[in-house]
């Protein structure tokens, strides 16, 4: 059993709901134990101790379920921003499966964010909200190659079988999709690895891929991942190639981060993918257009 924490409010409002349309986030868990390497909830302005070490918030269920009662408005929830929620707890507290339970009785939609693939194991719950709300399914791939994953992202299933993933929930009429970043530079950002990751994508079904070729670097999260590439590719010089290149920039383009975007936008028209936030959220919210304004009213 995890440690507890306290907490007064889990499902709160977001001001902006440019990220992929949602109107709420719910953390029920803080710190994840995937161990990627490049986690921007590492870095030090999120203040989180001990951060490879996952915590539960007291009373989550509790909590939630009158979070969401006091709500004025429905929209869309969304969960995954700063921990995972399925880490390997959750496949025996079932805290996440019960906070969907709940926003599917309150009448709430929901977007995921995960690297797991515990997530099918919730199908039955997503497939009932998309009944009255939308369901959004951002499931995290960096890189086409198992080999490389395993090493930037140990605790989490290889990149192949979040790919088979998404095909089980496109199978099901699920909107699913891809969370193509970071793309790390020097590492994971060549040209062919990214039409393969598409390529691969088109084959599972998958709805959209939405990309950031490069990654962010700031306070404790620039150290940690500095110090993980000299550890894990000893010998390479990534280390003094990215204090070289970036200095202490705060965003980390790849250098091909241009041509990159061109050619993958080119491979998504040809499958049929989407790729821009602007459509991306029409296209999961269609359909609930009426309902929701009945609702929001």
């Amino acid at each position: 059993m995890p440690e507890q924490i306290p907490a007064k409010h889990i499902v709160t409002k977001i001001k902006d709901s440019s990220w992929f349309g949602m109107d709420y986030n719910m953390n029920i868990y803080r710190g994840c134990c995937h161990g990627c390497i490049y986690c921007d909830s590492r870095s030090s302005c999120y203040q989180i101790k001990a951060f490879d070490q996952v915590k539960v918030k007291e009373n989550a269920l509790s909590i939630i379920r009158d979070d969401l009662r006091r709500k004025a408005k429905k929209g869309v929830v969304g969960t995954g921003s700063m921990s995972d929620p399925y880490n390997p707890y959750e496949k025996e507290l079932q805290l996440t499966r019960h906070a969907l339970e709940l926003a599917d009785a309150f009448g709430f939609g929901i977007g995921i964010a995960t690297k797991s693939t515990l997530l099918e194991r919730d199908a039955d719950i997503l497939q009932s909200i998309r009944e009255h709300s939308p369901v959004l399914l951002k499931v995290t791939i960096t890189t086409p190659h198992d080999e490389l994953s395993k090493k930037v992202e140990p605790g989490a299933p290889p990149s192949s079988q979040r790919m088979d993933l998404i095909a089980r929930l496109a199978s099901q009429g699920l909107f699913a999709g891809i969370l193509l970043m970071p793309v790390l530079p020097f590492l994971e950002d060549r040209a062919e690895d990214i039409l393969r990751l598409v390529s691969m994508a088109g084959d599972a079904g998958a709805r959209f891929i939405y990309p950031a070729f490069g990654m962010t670097l700031r306070d404790n999260q620039k150290e940690w991942y500095l110090d993980r590439l000299e550890e894990i590719f000893p010998g390479e010089g990534l280390k003094s190639r990215y204090l070289k290149t970036y200095k202490n920039a705060y965003y980390c383009a790849s250098p091909q981060a241009k041509q990159l975007w061109n050619a993958f936008a080119k491979a998504c028209e040809e499958k049929k993918i989407l790729y821009r936030m602007q459509d991306i959220i029409p296209a999961y919210k269609r359909g609930y257009e009426n309902t929701q304004l009945s609702l929001f009213d």
